[in-house]
């Protein structure tokens, strides 16, 4: 009988099983992000208030992780405020069916808070206008 010694179907054998758990590995990183609503929120994010959340990450940082899960292309930014105190920037959702987009916001006080807002889909004029008001 005569054995392979230059066979290298054991080796593709362990890199196929390190590939397999190293894609394993990382997709359980990616889907971590918390979803709340049809909106997905950075890792870290708690729960402030309705519709209201605190990032646990730099302003940069969130806007980094929003760029990656809402594209530019298809999600406009505007900036909110220009002020000393404050950076703010409105994700919009042009389909948006519950949300009308997120206000990412950072108080640059002591503090240095990130805060995530939720903006509701607003009503549409035509359907404030049919209601006739209760007498």
């Amino acid at each position: 009988m005569r054995e392979r010694l230059d066979s290298l179907k054991r080796l593709f054998y362990t890199a196929a099983r390190l590939g397999v758990l190293g894609s394993v590995m990382l997709s359980a990183q990616v889907a971590s992000a918390e979803s709340v609503d049809g909106v997905q929120l950075p890792d870290g994010t708690k729960k402030v208030g309705e519709r209201r959340f605190r990032s646990g990450q730099p302003f940069d940082k969130t806007l980094d992780y929003f760029r990656t899960i809402y594209p530019p292309s298809k999600y406009p930014r505007t900036s909110i405020v220009n002020q000393p105190g404050v950076r703010a920037i409105h994700i919009s959702f042009p389909d948006g069916k519950k949300h009308a987009g997120l206000n990412v916001y950072e108080d640059r006080s002591q503090r240095r808070e990130v805060r995530i807002y939720m903006v509701p889909a607003g009503r549409k004029s035509a359907e404030v206008a049919d209601r006739k008001p209760k007498s």
